[in-house]
């Protein structure tokens, strides 16, 4: 396609999807579970095609000689399709918060006001070499009351497009329009740039990638954006800390994986017991491989560390790779946050309980935390079921966003023939 032929594709696209977001908006919660569960049936009986989609796409990436993390991410397998299952049926079985209300209260005209959840409308969604995505967040946007136009990895093309089928037998089986739901075709990265800009109709983007993706998404877009573009996440440890406590959270916050967004990136530790936490937890870090970059204090307390630059403090490694700091309070840890974080996922390891509203309160992140790992910033471990991604903006959605992030609220009057005098 050239690039007249990319505009009036996409606007033909975004039509469809507009006039589909009106049908889904209204469309019962039955038949938006039946096509749900419609789609994990096609995905669960269509394997041995996705198998074969997915090759083509891996052989291709193969011959481009792309990395093998990227590789990894986008290679499907019996457990991973069957896992994309799932995870439609899961959505479906979550509460529908379409047309859900709350707050109505009567007025002293004897109006009563109140807010009403509603879909956002249409959602575009831009992501990278992982034809999973696709199915999740085909889901979700659906059982949400959207109409989504999807737009994954060149790297998935084949991928996407054999799930994609699944998805619009699923619409179609529920008697719902197949056009809620549509993958762009092309590869041609003019695509986004028209997909981004398309504001008559597409309501708001989701970039789900690289800090890459996302920087390019939010500089382009004439859309909304739900975004974040680093997870810098720390943990403090206080003085009134458990060290016991202190050492399994710190652990499995940087441990348990390396390349998510709520991984801890960077360690703080009070003066008056970094001479005690930190020489058990770095001999833990390091017997798992964990490449140690501390200030002078840390590197005072564990000679195999290596010293931390100023660009370290603000790096989302996504690696076996740490910063460790020791502070003098927690003031300075929080103005440490306040300078280097990236407003993602925070926590304090402390007892005391002063210490800990403090944190609480004065941390400006999406997730703030106490006592617990970093890692259970995400939407599944926070009730929502299953999330499209994770919000460090501060209006509209923060945090992980889950179905609720995905509609808005209007309000609603309800009178008896009241007028205003």
């Amino acid at each position: 396609m050239d690039i007249i032929d990319i505009k009036t594709y996409m606007h033909s696209l975004g039509r469809e999807a507009r006039a589909a977001s009106r049908l889904i908006a209204k469309a019962e919660t039955a038949a938006r579970n039946r096509a749900l569960t419609q789609m994990a049936m096609a995905i669960k009986r269509e394997e041995q095609q996705l198998l074969a989609a997915n090759a083509r796409d891996v052989e291709n990436a193969k011959e481009r000689g792309l990395e093998s993390a990227m590789i990894d991410r986008l290679t499907l397998t019996p457990k991973s399709i069957a896992s994309m299952a799932e995870g439609l049926l899961q959505i479906a079985a979550l509460a529908d918060p379409v047309g859900e209300i709350s707050d109505l209260n009567y007025r002293p005209s004897g109006i009563q006001v109140g807010k009403m959840r509603v879909p956002l409308g249409v959602i575009g969604i831009i992501y990278e070499a992982r034809p999973n995505v696709t199915a999740d967040a085909a889901g979700l946007c659906l059982k949400a009351g959207n109409a989504a136009i999807l737009r994954g990895g060149s790297e998935a093309i084949h991928s996407n497009q054999a799930i994609a089928a699944c998805v619009r037998e699923g619409l179609k089986t529920a008697g719902l329009p197949e056009t809620a739901i549509q993958v762009i075709e092309t590869t041609d990265r003019a695509a986004v740039g028209e997909l981004v800009t398309m504001k008559e109709f597409v309501d708001v983007i989701v970039p789900r990638g690289g800090k890459g993706l996302i920087e390019r998404i939010s500089n382009e877009a004439r859309i909304p954006v739900i975004k974040h573009l680093d997870g810098v996440c720390h943990i403090y440890i206080d003085e009134g800390a458990d060290l016991e406590k202190a050492i399994r959270v710190a652990d499995n916050a940087k441990t348990q994986r390396y390349g998510t967004c709520n991984t801890l990136e960077t360690l703080l530790v009070h003066e008056n017991i970094a001479g005690e936490v930190l020489p058990p937890l770095c001999r833990i870090y390091l017997d798992k491989g964990v490449e140690l970059r501390g200030d002078p204090a840390s590197q005072t307390i564990i000679p195999e560390m290596k010293e931390a630059k100023e660009e370290d403090w603000y790096t989302e490694y996504l690696a076996p790779v740490l910063s460790v700091r020791v502070v003098s309070s927690l003031d300075q840890a929080v103005e440490h946050i306040t300078t280097y974080g990236s407003q993602h996922t925070d926590s304090i390891i402390t007892e005391n309980y002063s210490n800990a509203r403090r944190f609480l309160r004065e941390v400006d992140s999406s997730s703030v935390m106490v006592n617990a790992s970093t890692r259970f910033a995400d939407g599944f471990e926070y009730g929502l079921g299953a999330e499209i991604g994770i919000s460090t903006d501060k209006l509209h959605a923060r945090g992980p966003v889950g179905l609720e992030g995905l509609t808005s609220q209007k309000f609603i009057v309800l009178g008896d023939g009241h007028i205003r005098h």
